[in-house]
């Protein structure tokens, strides 16, 4: 017998705000251990990378911190040059590796949740959803790039609408939300329907704008949920970090003098930015299930499926 937490969870249905809600915590629930595997498994470069951009930054904010607090060692700790070079190295390769993750887990969260749907459940293999990114990377990747291109236009034109007083800041977030759920919708529709990127754009509008305040509501609810859950999960790293800064003010700990600091400061760092990058791909989640819902609204695939099911069995 199967058991509850394997049960299916049906996608392709008409939800209403709260079921879309509910569906996601118990999609989350069911498909989290799984998912963190397939998380782990495919980014594990991207994590090492992480790793260094933290060790990068954390040197290079001590070294700053420890020249700006004693002035006479500058000479002995040869100026801030080195430092700020540590700064724009990890500044410039965090954003590189921002991006590459982006790409990746925008994705794997997107296939993952197009194969349990195509399997009727997570029994599936991770290969599977690693070859159906493989396959459509140079889709995903033009995707991205126009996402970048169009946020950029949307994040200039809600910084003037957020100039209004008191509406102006409504109407950003407002739009914000909207932007989040079609970009999330029609990246589904590419995936799913295997349509050409613009088209995809097309048709993730048309399901967004037509249901308008469903996707912007639910975006901004469980965007809001997932925030939490991020945060609390960052408390572990932030308190680690936190009560060992408080050691070194009190004690008046050299943090430039031991490698103990570094380490501590730097997988903080790293575990926090680890844990930002998977929040995303929960974002992910949210939009597939409101893709699927829209889509479902507009074309009854599923019930019509059921339908013609049910006469063939009768005849």
């Amino acid at each position: 017998m199967q058991n509850k937490q394997d049960h299916y969870l049906e996608l392709k249905v008409n939800r209403d705000f709260g079921d879309i809600i509910t569906l996601y915590f118990d999609f989350l629930k069911q498909n989290l251990k799984k998912f963190t595997n397939v998380f782990i498994s495919y980014n594990g470069i991207f994590l090492i990378a992480l790793l260094i951009v933290s060790y990068l930054l954390v040197s290079g904010f001590i070294g700053m911190i420890t020249v700006s607090s004693n002035t006479a060692a500058v000479g002995s700790l040869g100026g801030t040059d080195d430092y700020v070079f540590y700064l724009l190295a990890g500044g410039i390769l965090y954003f590189v590796v921002f991006i590459a993750v982006a790409v990746l887990n925008y994705s794997l969260a997107g296939a993952y949740m197009i194969k349990y749907e195509e399997k009727r459940g997570n029994n599936f293999d991770k290969k599977e959803v690693w070859n159906l990114f493989k396959n459509r990377l140079g889709s995903i990747v033009l995707f991205v790039v126009l996402l970048i291109a169009i946020y950029i236009a949307v994040s200039i034109a809600g910084a003037v609408m957020s100039l209004i007083p008191i509406l102006g800041i409504f109407a950003y977030y407002i739009l914000i939300f909207f932007v989040l759920a079609w970009f999330g919708v029609s990246f589904f529709s590419m995936l799913q329907e295997n349509k050409g990127v613009t088209e995809a754009f097309g048709e993730g509008w048309n399901l967004v704008y037509k249901n308008f305040w469903k996707s912007v509501g639910v975006n901004f609810i469980l965007g809001f949920l997932n925030g939490i859950l991020v945060l609390v999960v960052m408390i572990i790293p932030g308190v680690i970090v936190g009560v060992y800064t408080f050691h070194v003010v009190e004690n008046n700990v050299d943090i430039d003098a031991g490698i103990i600091p570094t380490v501590i400061y730097t997988l903080g760092t790293c575990l926090i930015l680890i844990v930002g990058v998977f929040g995303q791909c929960l974002s992910q989640f949210v939009n597939g299930i409101l893709y699927y819902s829209l889509h479902e609204k507009a074309y009854n695939t599923n019930a019509r499926s059921k339908i013609e099911q049910i006469g063939n069995s009768e005849q």
